[in-house]
């Protein structure tokens, strides 16, 4: 496996990782699959300190980290918010954990102070890699979002660097 910045020739397949995720699974309250041209911005948005990794398995891009900004005030900028997708075939190969250790390792040489995970509860695999690398749990929005025709809690981790 191998981690390398993301390149916008990767876009076509980090939209179908991303969409596999918005159809099939409560990992984002996204209800509706994205356009390339619609996920461009937020592909253009990670530069600098939000960057954008994947992770490649025989060449092919097998899931995707980021931090991305946690709110748009000033007073947060040294904070970042991770997502981690990872593509259906590659699920429970590692994938993750290699994303995640890649991701915090960039984080610390970033001026971040905290990193920050919004999960839906009841993601178990997302919630143990989280304890894996130290994060705290922070608590529980109840019924945060509406997907599926169920309502959704979100959890709240946090990791200071």
């Amino acid at each position: 496996m191998r981690i390398r910045e993301a390149k916008l020739f990767d876009l076509p397949t980090l939209t179908d990782i991303y969409n596999d995720a918005v159809i099939n699974t409560t990992a984002t309250f996204d209800l509706e699959p994205k356009t390339t041209e619609e996920r461009r911005g937020w592909f253009d948005a990670h530069t600098g300190i939000h960057p954008l990794i994947v992770a490649e398995i025989e060449g092919s891009v097998a899931g995707y980290a980021s931090l991305s900004g946690y709110r748009e005030k000033e007073a947060y900028e040294s904070t970042a918010e991770l997502s981690i997708y990872v593509h259906k075939d590659y699920r429970g190969q590692g994938v993750g954990k290699a994303l995640m250790e890649s991701i915090l390792e960039i984080a610390r040489e970033l001026p971040i102070h905290t990193v920050i995970s919004v999960i839906t509860a009841g993601n178990t695999v997302s919630d143990q890699l989280h304890k894996e690398f130290g994060f705290s749990y922070c608590g529980r929005v109840r019924e945060a979002g509406k997907k599926f025709g169920k309502y959704l809690d979100i959890d709240t981790y946090q990791l200071f660097l």
